[in-house]
């Protein structure tokens, strides 16, 4: 175990490398830079300050300066917030993104797999096809329609709850769902194709047969071999959803990640971009490394042998 966890950190320190190379070559390949103004900065202003952040420099000199420092975990400072690192803004914005992205991922997964269930046990009857038809809606529909749907009927049709903001509870409930309303359908979809195949497996007719009730047959036999394919899928989402959703962030307006993501995007803020990009590739690695730990607990019959053969 030890020697194969080695291996997925060591490998996780080459993608990241690559992760690195890549946006970084890529940013550097757009004309202008972070401090490039329609109203142009006078020469020698612009000089000074490409030189205190060190812009002035041969662009390799850059690069390995920025992996000799990302190496430590220093991300460097920002060119758009005076004062401010890389670092300090994960650290301040990363508990909101965190926040709603948690609850966002436990609406997906109690929803999805109960409706998955549901949808499976009742196969070919009404509830299969109510729940197929709102699973194929949730994945066509992006989620910045739901949150523009949804502060239209509960911000402004019926006023009950707040449009944007982040300021209490009530705040979280319209992102929430936003956010939760795609990967629910996923969830959904995996959920009632594999719990479809376990209940056809032979083991699960011997023990119909044994006379083992309904819901200990579904929930003790054939749920645990059926959310394999679901652990794969949580995984990078549970990434995705912690790190902040860009798009339904900016719609509400919440101070998150994903917002600030965007910003220097549009600011063309070389080090949050790097930074942000670095720490989301380092969450889906770890992410996915622990989704291959929980397979050993739900399947005994996977090893740490099959897992490096995959």
């Amino acid at each position: 175990m030890a020697i194969y966890l080695a291996k997925r950190l060591f490998g996780a320190c080459i993608v990241l490398w690559a992760v690195i190379t890549i946006t970084f070559g890529l940013m550097h390949a757009i004309p202008g830079g972070p401090f490039t103004q329609e109203k142009k900065l006078p020469p020698a202003v612009m000089a000074t300050v490409e030189a205190r952040y060190h812009l002035d420099e041969p662009l390799w000199n850059q690069y390995v300066d920025y992996v000799r420092h990302a190496a430590v975990l220093d991300l460097g400072p920002s060119y758009k917030y005076p004062g401010k690192t890389v670092n300090d803004i994960i650290a301040e914005t990363l508990p909101v993104s965190a926040e709603l992205g948690l609850i966002s991922l436990f609406l997906a997964i109690g929803a999805g797999i109960l409706a998955g269930m549901a949808a499976a046990w009742y196969k070919n009857t009404w509830v299969d096809y109510g729940m197929m038809i709102g699973a194929t809606l949730g994945v066509s529909v992006p989620s910045f329609i739901f949150a523009a749907v949804l502060i239209q009927l509960f911000a402004f049709t019926w006023p009950v709850l707040p449009a944007a903001l982040w300021k209490g509870p009530a705040y979280v409930i319209l992102p929430a769902l936003a956010l939760a309303a795609q990967p629910t359908a996923f969830i959904m979809r995996l959920t009632r194709s594999s719990l479809v195949d376990a209940l056809g497996q032979d083991y699960i007719r011997t023990a119909r047969s044994r006379g083992i009730g309904s819901w200990s047959l579904l929930y003790r036999h054939a749920l645990r071999n059926a959310l394999l394919p679901v652990v794969s899928y949580i995984g990078p989402l549970a990434a995705a959803l912690m790190t902040g959703s860009f798009i339904v962030e900016t719609i509400f307006a919440i101070p998150g990640l994903g917002r600030h993501f965007v910003t220097s995007i549009y600011n063309r803020d070389y080090t949050v971009i790097l930074g942000i990009t670095i720490f989301y590739s380092f969450l889906i690695m770890m992410m996915n490394l622990l989704v291959d730990l929980i397979y050993l607990l739900l399947d005994p019959r996977i090893t740490v042998d099959s897992r490096k053969e995959e």
